[in-house]
């Protein structure tokens, strides 16, 4: 029997009821409101009353009205037809609305129950399988989609049949699996599980050991992330958070992309949905999109499903790394996600953090970023979700709540800074602040220094330790001026310039610079070290010959306001009467 409940109490979007029944964490219930029946989550149990967060606009909701609870928590559908679809936070198809918005009430479904699928078994009768076992596959795009065991089944089955090759649609049994006591289940190709719990099906989950390309030399050299690690890429709004992003997706080493735009601006949704299907995907020259997975919820809809949005987005790389594929999943922007935790947090009259963030906004933080990683499946392949998030700080303030709390959980931190920005510097990842904690493991160094150079490492941290210094001396010649400081300074300033050039800096629009593969990336940095190395022997005033002291004292009298006018003549007169003899 499904409980029930009725209205009590509405502040916004979060609706007290009380009880009849029982009702557990994060189950998922709806409120009658006439005709239209709206999704909510509870999100907190008190004796017989029940805080859910609607879905939707309350409005016109009052106290009496009824609530009928479902028995379980937001599940999504994990089936083929995941890829090139762009959906909410809820999981509603955006491409098949009826209208540009979803009406109240109104859910669409995610997958097409009626598109048949080419299907080809891989499990035999007899075979004992668990769950996340592949069954078979069908061809989703030009991606093979493994057909699963239900991730919910529990213990270990016997293939009683299965589906021989041919087409089926979602819905039609392509298996009939025995459990311990004899009973049958069917299988078919889709299966539903809750956003909020990682999937599993994996043997083990070992450290990251092997990096993820992402084409962006600032990212694969000075500070690289791992396949399966985290990272997140905080900086003041107008540095190229989501420019970056999109870069990262179009070139990055990975089977699958998810997208998930949280709390965005209606008009970078908009961008993203007319952009993406017309990027070419550089490693295969088809469209991006077909590898594509779009969830979005703009700023404008109900902080509940902007919550639910990047756990939705989690489910579904989840889903394509127990296939063996390799999923990156891009975030933007958590600080909206936060901010919707903050939002129902303060309604619930919660005790406040930081800047009125939940107490546990850190350990929501870490517990999302560490369902990403690598894992080992039972057939001995693995697949692996690497995670990468952009944080808005307010104001650029990089010591705020969210940013700290994100920096405990995240490996890698790529800060944008705003005076690179403004000095056109792109990516504006500032060097100096960002790093990869990857590049302390033993097993990333030795991947490294084995796939792209023995002395890899030490040429990275060599270039680190030039770009810092090279910042040091900048500071000390903008206070003591150019002549305030030996020359040796400013060698060490144009060493790090530069790295900056070649390296830091790159043209997102260049069909070659856009994209940097490591064996070109290792080509770079060994010659601009090499050019670095070069010792450059400046003479002394006193080892000029008596001419070019001449030339120096003129130079010295010069006036950089003259430049322009007839006195400049004059000067460069007397150096040509100089060098008049000298080759």
């Amino acid at each position: 029997m499904k409980s029930t409940g009725i209205v009590t109490g509405i502040i916004s979007n979060l609706v007290t009821v009380r009880i009849e029944g029982h009702v557990s964490q994060n189950e998922i219930c709806y409120v009658k409101l006439g005709d239209e029946r709206l999704m909510a989550e509870v999100i907190k149990v008190s004796g017989k009353n029940a805080f859910v967060q609607v879905y939707e606009s309350t409005r016109g909701l009052k106290q009496g009205d009824t609530v009928e609870f479902e028995g379980h928590m937001l599940e999504v559908s994990l089936g083929p037809g995941l890829l090139s679809s762009c959906y909410d936070g809820l999981q509603n198809n955006l491409k098949t609305m009826s209208d540009v918005f979803l009406k109240r009430g109104e859910y669409t479904d995610p997958l097409d129950h009626e598109k048949k699928w080419q299907f080809i078994p891989i499990a035999n009768v007899g075979d004992r399988v668990i769950a996340a076992d592949w069954l078979g596959e069908v061809k989703e795009g030009w991606l093979p989609h493994k057909i699963m065991v239900p991730f919910a089944f529990k213990g270990e089955y016997t293939v009683k049949s299965i589906a021989g090759e041919g087409e089926y649609t979602i819905d039609d049994q392509i298996a009939v699996l025995t459990d311990a006591q004899g009973e049958d289940h069917k299988v078919t190709m889709v299966q539903k599980w809750p956003v909020k719990v990682a999937v599993g099906g994996y043997v083990e989950k070992p450290r990251p050991y092997r990096i993820m390309e992402t084409g962006v030399r600032c990212i694969d050299t000075l500070n690289p992330i791992a396949e399966g690690g985290t990272g997140f890429i905080p900086g003041p709004f107008g540095c190229g958070k989501t420019v970056l992003q999109h870069a990262i997706a179009q070139q990055g080493d990975a089977d699958i992309i998810v997208m998930a735009a949280c709390g965005e601006r209606a008009n970078e949704v908009v961008e993203i949905f007319t952009e993406f299907p017309e990027l070419i995907d550089p490693h295969t020259g088809r469209k991006l999109i077909e590898r594509t997975t779009i969830i979005c919820n703009t700023s404008n809809m109900p902080v509940a499903a902007r919550e639910a949005s990047v756990y939705t987005a989690m489910t579904i790389c989840e889903y394509y790394r127990a296939m063996g594929m390799k999923a990156l999943l891009l975030a933007d922007s958590t600080s909206r996600w936060a901010q919707a935790l903050r939002e129902m947090s303060n309604r619930l009259e919660e005790l406040p953090g930081a800047d009125a963030f939940p107490v546990d906004l850190s350990a929501i933080i870490s517990n999302f970023y560490s369902r990403a990683g690598i894992v080992s499946l039972h057939n001995g392949k693995t697949g692996s979700v690497t995670f990468i998030g952009t944080v808005s700080p307010a104001g650029g303030n990089m010591k705020e709540p969210v940013t700290e709390s994100t920096k405990k959980a995240a490996r890698c931190f790529y800060c944008l800074e705003q005076a690179r920005a403004d000095r056109k510097r792109y990516p504006a990842i500032n060097p100096i602040e960002s790093y990869s904690k990857y590049l302390e493991y033993p097993e990333i160094i030795s991947y490294l220094n084995n796939k792209v150079n023995p002395d890899w490492v030490d040429k990275v941290n060599k270039a680190k330790n030039l770009v810092l210094r090279g910042k040091e001396v900048a500071e000390q010649i903008n206070i003591l001026g150019d002549d305030g400081v030996p020359v040796s300074y400013h060698e060490q300033y144009w060493k790090s310039e530069l790295i900056d050039f070649v390296i830091l800096q790159q043209d997102a629009f260049d069909k070659i610079d856009a994209i940097t593969p490591m064996n070109r990336q290792e080509f770079m940095l060994t010659l601009v070290l090499e050019v670095c190395d070069h010792k450059f022997n400046f003479p002394s005033f006193e080892d000029c010959s008596a001419k070019y002291k001449e030339i120096i004292n003129i130079m010295r009298q010069m006036n950089y306001s003259e430049f322009h006018g007839g006195a400049f003549n004059k000067y460069l007169e007397q150096v040509k009467n100089i060098l008049s003899n000298e080759q």
